[in-house]
């Protein structure tokens, strides 16, 4: 019997190159993806994987290096926003040709948020990368997609895993892989063990440098709004698995890497396929039980 799969894909940023792993891992299992939702990142990575191109975009991504990161970086003096976001659309582009989200050959939807109306809008029709670029418009950092008189900014303001909008069939299996949340104690205890690491420097002068050091430099005005963000982002995520319950959920909570570490992809695919196969194994687990 066959074992389809509606997956649905969280935001993320880059901590979303997890999904590829995970999309590997379920295929390597035998799981056949029938439909998909995705936000933000997930948004992106369901529709490479629908257009078939998925295999092209990993090769693509181990190019992404810190200084590809900036090249694809269009910087912009505008108030609202610090990048255009063409380049990176245009990049992919190159080896993802736009399609109609209708064309696809199976079902799948983007989420953005219209600013202007504080609501969830659902791309299930119209440019495949239309739907992308407004649904990873990471507020201030991207430009806004305007179309239809709203203004589009990052679905995962509203609906950062979209378990209630993904296209069902009759005893299909669903599926959510979520990147939204970090791992704050274990960054928390790296940190603290950094630092004593820096006190105890080998040479007089560093320890100097590093006692004068203040002790809460990480504790700013940006990590605040950064890290209150990031807490009501999960916080939503929390409440929509709570109410749809899929059948099988991949939690992957991160310490080591950021939403802008996309020059990690390898690393980042392989702890997206390990957290999926334990995820596989105590879902086939509790079958086995019941």
């Amino acid at each position: 019997m066959e074992k389809n799969v509606a997956l649905v894909l969280s935001s993320g940023g880059a901590r979303g190159l997890a999904h590829i792993g995970a999309i590997e891992e379920l295929e390597a299992q035998g799981y056949r993806i029938t439909s998909l939702a995705g936000c933000s990142m997930g948004a992106l990575i369901g529709g490479v994987y629908a257009a078939g191109k998925l295999e092209e975009f990993r090769e693509w991504m181990k190019t992404v290096d810190r200084k590809k990161m900036l090249e694809l970086t269009d910087f912009s003096l505008s108030l609202n926003h610090l990048a255009k976001g063409t380049r990176i659309i245009e990049a992919i582009m190159d080896f993802v040709p736009d399609i109609s989200i209708e064309d696809l050959p199976i079902p799948y939807c983007a989420v953005a948020t219209d600013w202007k109306a504080g609501r969830e809008v659902v791309f299930r029709r119209g440019s495949l990368f239309e739907a992308i670029r407004a649904s990873i418009s990471l507020p201030s950092f991207y430009e806004p997609v305007r179309r239809d008189g709203m203004i589009l900014i990052d679905g995962g303001v509203t609906n950062p895993i979209p378990l209630n909008r993904v296209v069902r069939h009759k005893d299909d299996i669903l599926v959510g892989i979520d990147v939204s949340g970090h791992d704050y104690q274990a960054q928390s205890e790296q940190q603290e063990a950094l630092a004593e690491r820096r006190k105890r420097a080998a040479s007089f002068s560093k320890q100097i440098l590093n006692r004068l050091r203040p002790d809460n430099i990480e504790f700013n005005h940006y990590t605040m709004l950064s890290r209150v963000s990031s807490l009501m982002i999960r916080q939503n995520s929390i409440l929509m698995t709570q109410l749809m319950k899929p059948d099988i959920l991949v939690d992957i909570q991160m310490s080591r890497y950021g939403s802008f570490d996309y020059d990690k992809s390898e690393r980042l695919i392989a702890v997206g396929r390990q957290k999926t196969l334990q995820a596989i194994s105590n879902f086939q687990t509790a079958q086995q039980h019941k």
